[in-house]
C-alpha cells in the first residue's frame, strides 16, 4: 500500500504539481517589465501560458514572466495579497475572492466542467442524498467546494448534514484511493489519477448538471489595485492573454500539444484534459462582457457564496471584473 500511494503521489504531482508555488518555467524569456504570474497545472490554467512562452508573446508586449505553478486559486490569492504575485489564473470556485474585494478579474479564460462530486464504490452511496453523514473531503474555498454546495443544495442537503473535511487537492487523491474519504467535491484531471486506482467511483454531480442555468467561468486574477495602479500593465497582460486565447480557439489540437510539453505530460491527458471546457475567442468575451452575458456569470457564482455564506451580499460584477480594460486592450 505504502509503495502504491507513493506512486500515486508521483502522478499527482506531475499532474497538479505541489505546494504553494515553486518556481517554473519563465516563458519566452529576454528582457522587458517583470510580471510575476501563477497558474495551475491543468488545461485551463496552463494552456495560454503554453501558447504565449512559444510564441514569444510576453516579449511582443515588453513583458519578461517569472512563473509559478500552485495547486489551488486561494493559494494565488493569498500571494497576490502578500505582494509575491502580480497575476494568476483561478477557477469558479475561487471567485468569492475577488467578489470580496481580494483580487480583481482581468481577463475571463473559459467556461469549464471539470469540478464534480465523487463517491467510493461498494459504500451505497449512489445519490448526493446518500452523502448524508458520510466523510466528505474538498479542498475549501475552490471549485470541489462549489460544486459540493450546489449538488447538497440540489439534495435538500446542506454541509451541515455532511462530515466535510477540510484537505488541499493532492491530499484529496490520496486520502480517497486510500479509502479514507468517503466522497470528495475535486476536479479534473485528479479525477483521472484517482480512477488508476479507483475505476468503479461513483460520479454523483458534475457542472454541466447545473448548465446553463449557472456558468463556470474560470479567470485571471490581479491583486485589487493593480488596474487603477498600473493599467498599462494590465493592458499588456490582457493583450498576451487575448491573443493565446485566439490562437487556442482556433488550433485546439496544437493548443494540447504545446500544453502538454509546457507541462510534460503525455498528449493523451491534457486532451482528455481540454475537453472539459469551452473556449471563446477574444471577440466572443468582449461581445460577452459588453452585453452583460459574463456579469450574469459572475452573478451567479456570487449568489451562491452569498447563500454559503462566503459573501455577505453580491456585490455588481464591474466592482471585481475589470471588463473595461479587457475591451480596451482588444481595441473595443
Amino acid at each position: 500500500m505504502r509503495t502504491a500511494l507513493a506512486g500515486l503521489a508521483a502522478a499527482v504531482l506531475a499532474l497538479s504539481s505541489a505546494g504553494c508555488g515553486g518556481d517554473a518555467k519563465a516563458g519566452s524569456g529576454g528582457s522587458g517589465e517583470k510580471v510575476r504570474f501563477g497558474y495551475i497545472a491543468d488545461f485551463n490554467g496552463s494552456s495560454l501560458l503554453a501558447i504565449a512562452a512559444k510564441q514569444g508573446l510576453w516579449k511582443k508586449q515588453g513583458l519578461k514572466p517569472e512563473t509559478k505553478v500552485f495547486t489551488n486559486g486561494p493559494l494565488q490569492i493569498q500571494a497576490l495579497g502578500a505582494g509575491d504575485l502580480d497575476a494568476g489564473y483561478i477557477g469558479p470556485g475561487a471567485f468569492w475572492l475577488p467578489a470580496s474585494g481580494k483580487a480583481k478579474i482581468i481577463a475571463i479564460n473559459g467556461l469549464g466542467f471539470a469540478d464534480h462530486v465523487i463517491a467510493q464504490p461498494g459504500r451505497g452511496i449512489r445519490t448526493v442524498a446518500d452523502l448524508k453523514g458520510k466523510k466528505v473531503g474538498v479542498p475549501e474555498g475552490t471549485s470541489g467546494d462549489m460544486i459540493l454546495s450546489l449538488a447538497l443544495k440540489r439534495a435538500g442537503l446542506t454541509a451541515k448534514d455532511v462530515k466535510k473535511v477540510a484537505m488541499d487537492p493532492t491530499t484529496i487523491v490520496s486520502a480517497f484511493a486510500s479509502g479514507q474519504i468517503d466522497a470528495a467535491g475535486i476536479w479534473y484531471p485528479l479525477i483521472d489519477t484517482i480512477k488508476q486506482r479507483k475505476p468503479d467511483l461513483v460520479d454523483l454531480a458534475g457542472d454541466r448538471d447545473f448548465y446553463p442555468a449557472m456558468s463556470f467561468p474560470n479567470a485571471f486574477v490581479s491583486a485589487s489595485d493593480l488596474p487603477s495602479r498600473k493599467p498599462e500593465l494590465v493592458t499588456k497582460l490582457d493583450r498576451v492573454l487575448q491573443e493565446a486565447a485566439d490562437y487556442r480557439a482556433a488550433h485546439l489540437d496544437e493548443t494540447v500539444k504545446l500544453t502538454a510539453a509546457f507541462m510534460k505530460l503525455p498528449v493523451d491527458k491534457v486532451k482528455a484534459d481540454a475537453a472539459n471546457g469551452e473556449y471563446p475567442s477574444t471577440a466572443d468575451l468582449v461581445a460577452k462582457t459588453q452585453d452583460g452575458t459574463v456579469a450574469k456569470w459572475l452573478d451567479g457564482l456570487s449568489a451562491l457564496f452569498a447563500e454559503s455564506g462566503k459573501l455577505k451580499s453580491v456585490p455588481k460584477a464591474d466592482t471585481y471584473y475589470a471588463g473595461d480594460l479587457y475591451a480596451k486592450a482588444a481595441g473595443k
